[in-house]
């Protein structure tokens, strides 16, 4: 009998924001059918870093980072009016 071959925890995070930012976003394609409508956008790979950093630093995913983020720039109460 072979030992199980540990994988991180759920939700775990690399031990350095280097490696999590070079590693490809996994966490969107698990949550594809948690929300119904998908946006990209294209960025600078130092922008993609930047934002990856952040999100890091504050312990959350980048997709959860943006989704507050566009809820506080467009919340729902205006009526999309700007």
């Amino acid at each position: 009998m072979t030992a199980r071959v540990g994988k991180g925890g759920f939700a775990a995070r690399p031990g350095d924001a280097e490696s999590w930012v070079k590693a490809p976003d996994a966490a969107a394609q698990r949550n594809a059918g948690t929300y119904s409508a998908r946006l990209t956008i294209d960025v600078t790979p130092a922008q993609r870093g930047r934002i990856k950093v952040a999100a890091f630093g504050r312990g959350v995913t980048v997709a959860d980072m943006l989704r507050d983020l566009l809820a506080r720039e467009f919340p729902d109460n205006d009526g999309g009016a700007r």
